[in-house]
């Protein structure tokens, strides 16, 4: 009688935990869009600039997932740095053939919203 009831106290305890991982995931997602749109939502409100600025670095991120099946999904995101005529630099996530027309020093005029890279012209 004693291995049944362990079992049945494992059961009791999946039942209470599985919840709780449940509110836990569904709340990251929920809190990872609410902070998506404010961000959007911001960028929005901002006016549209066009500053002198130069390319001053370029880096990518590079991230590979594996799943049970040794098959896995990867992505690259691209990243440019810009200085800006005050010396203020910014780093923006962009496009990677934006990614790949840019070089380093390179001089021209940066077109942005808020955190939103829109174009770099020579």
């Amino acid at each position: 009688m004693s291995g049944i009831d362990s079992s049945f106290d494992i059961f009791k305890i999946i039942a209470f935990v599985f919840p709780i991982i449940f509110v836990v995931v569904f709340a990251g997602i929920f809190f990872t869009l609410l902070k998506g749109l404010k961000q959007w939502n911001y960028n929005n409100k901002q006016p549209k600039l066009t500053v002198s600025a130069k390319v001053v670095a370029k880096r990518t991120n590079f991230i590979q997932r594996k799943n049970s099946n040794q098959f896995g999904q990867t992505s690259t995101h691209y990243y440019v740095t810009i200085e800006v005529e005050s010396g203020d630099r910014i780093e923006f996530q962009v496009e990677g053939s934006v990614y790949g027309k840019l070089v380093e020093n390179d001089f021209g005029n940066l077109t942005f919203q808020g955190t939103r890279f829109i174009n770099f012209e020579r």
